[in-house]
């Protein structure tokens, strides 16, 4: 057909602009992800208390790490962006929350209530652990 080869057939992403909401959808399913991997890291620790002392330190000692810790860190801001995404999703299950600017505000909420929880948490368990 004449004309019709310049044009693409469907829409491409060079042609959508980033829209917060849009990044939202795939942080999502990004920290999905990192919640399977992070819930390997929590049968390892499980596994290793039950297994023996020794075990359990190794796992204490890796995890307890600067490294570890930034890994923790990482896994529980995961864990609660993907609850606050979650619950996102059960607002629009409700039907509420899909005009632009409810659509908008959710997704901001999302990201600094993720950002806020997980900052009270490790606060919280700084001040526990002494």
């Amino acid at each position: 057909m004449p004309g019709t080869a310049e044009r693409p057939l469907s829409p491409h992403l060079q042609i959508y602009r980033p829209m917060l909401t849009m990044m939202m959808s795939i942080v999502h399913r990004i920290t999905g992800s990192a919640l399977f991997f992070g819930t390997l890291l929590l049968v390892w620790w499980l596994v290793a208390a039950a297994t023996s002392a020794s075990a359990f330190d190794f796992a204490n000692a890796i995890l307890g790490s600067i490294i570890g810790k930034i890994v923790l860190f990482g896994f529980s801001w995961a864990l609660i962006h993907h609850m606050l995404g979650g619950i996102r999703h059960f607002i629009w299950d409700t039907g509420h929350g899909f005009g632009p600017e409810a659509r908008e505000r959710l997704a901001q909420l999302t990201i600094g209530g993720s950002v806020v929880l997980t900052v009270l948490l490790w606060i919280g368990i700084l001040v526990v652990k002494g």
